[in-house]
C-alpha cells in the first residue's frame, strides 16, 4: 500500500500534519494551499480505506485524516512480534537437505532463512553461512562435505556455491553415463539371449526332423512286439493269483487250479 501511495505522491500525507487555518486570515493564497493539502489527504485516505477489508471500513471509516488512520492501522496490525526472530532461527536450525530435491535449490532456500536473520537484527557473518551451508549438505554429498570442511584455505561464499555447482553438474552427468552405460549392457544381454534361444530352438528342430539310426529303429520295433507280451504276462499272472485266492478259500484249489495251469495258451491269454 505505501508503495502504491508513493507512485500517486500521496505518501507525505502519512506523516504531515494538517495545517492550521486562524480566523481572520484573509490571504487567498494560502487558502488555495491549503484546500489542496485537505483534498490529497482526502484521497489519500480513501484510498487506504478502500483497501479495507468491508467490516473494517465501517470501523475506521469515520477517522478524519490519512495520517490517523495510517497511525491506527500500524499500531493494530503492524506490531512487532517477539516470536518471529524465535521462529526464524527454529527454521534455521531444522533446516536439513535432501538428496531428493537439487543443491543448488536448497542452497538458495537457506541463504533467503539466512537473508531472514539478517532482516530481524541478527548479525550473521559469512563464515558462518558458508560452514552452515556445508554442514547442511545432503548424506549422498558426505565425502565432498569432508573434503570441504578440511580443506585449510577459507571459502567465500561466492567460491562456495561455484564449487558446489561444479560438483552437482559433474554428478547429473556421471548420472547420465552410468544409465546409459547399464541400458546398453541390458539390451546387449536381452540381445545375446535371444540369440541362444532361437539356437537351440533350431537345433531341436533339425534334430526333429533328422532320420533315426538304425540301432533306434531296432529298438523301436521290439519295443513294439514285448511291450504287449509283457503287459499280457502280468495280466495271465494276476488273473492266476486271483483265482488261486479264490480257490483256496472253497477247498477246491490243487484240483482245479492244476487244470489251469495246463490250459491251452490261447485261453491263458484270456485269463
Amino acid at each position: 500500500m505505501l508503495f502504491y501511495l508513493t507512485t500517486l505522491s500521496l505518501s507525505r500525507f502519512l506523516t504531515e500534519e494538517p495545517p492550521v487555518v486562524t480566523e481572520g486570515d484573509t490571504d487567498t493564497q494560502r487558502r488555495t494551499a491549503i484546500d489542496a493539502w485537505n483534498h490529497s489527504d482526502f484521497l489519500c485516505r480513501n484510498y487506504i480505506l478502500n483497501s479495507l477489508d468491508d467490516v473494517l471500513y465501517g470501523v475506521y471509516c469515520s477517522v478524519k485524516t490519512a495520517k490517523e488512520l495510517w497511525n491506527l492501522l500500524e499500531k493494530k496490525y503492524k506490531t512487532e512480534d517477539a516470536g518471529v526472530k524465535k521462529f526464524v532461527v527454529g527454521k534455521f536450525l531444522d533446516y536439513k537437505k535432501v538428496d531428493a530435491k537439487s543443491v543448488m535449490s536448497q542452497v538458495q532456500e537457506i541463504q533467503i532463512i539466512i537473508h531472514d536473520l539478517i532482516a530481524e537484527g541478527m548479525e550473521i557473518n559469512e563464515p558462518f553461512q558458508v560452514a552452515a551451508i556445508i554442514e547442511k549438505l545432503p548424506q549422498m554429498w558426505r565425502d565432498f562435505k569432508n573434503y570441504l570442511k578440511h580443506k585449510r584455505k577459507e571459502l567465500t561464499l561466492e567460491e562456495l556455491i561455484v564449487r558446489l555447482r561444479i560438483e552437482e553438474d559433474s554428478r547429473t552427468s556421471d548420472a547420465k553415463t552410468y544409465k546409459k552405460a547399464m541400458e546398453a549392457e541390458a539390451k546387449a544381454n536381452l540381445t545375446e539371449s535371444s540369440k541362444l534361444k532361437n539356437a537351440s530352438a533350431l537345433s531341436t528342430k533339425r534334430s526333429e526332423g533328422q532320420p533315426k539310426s538304425s540301432k533306434e529303429r531296432a529298438t523301436t520295433m521290439a519295443n513294439q512286439i514285448i511291450w504287449p507280451r509283457t503287459v499280457a504276462f502280468r495280466r495271465r499272472t494276476k488273473v492266476r493269483i486271483e483265482a488261486k485266492r479264490m480257490l483256496s478259500r472253497t477247498g477246491v484249489y490243487q484240483s482245479t487250479f492244476r487244470k489251469l495251469t495246463y490250459l491251452p495258451w490261447y485261453l491263458k491269454l484270456t485269463w
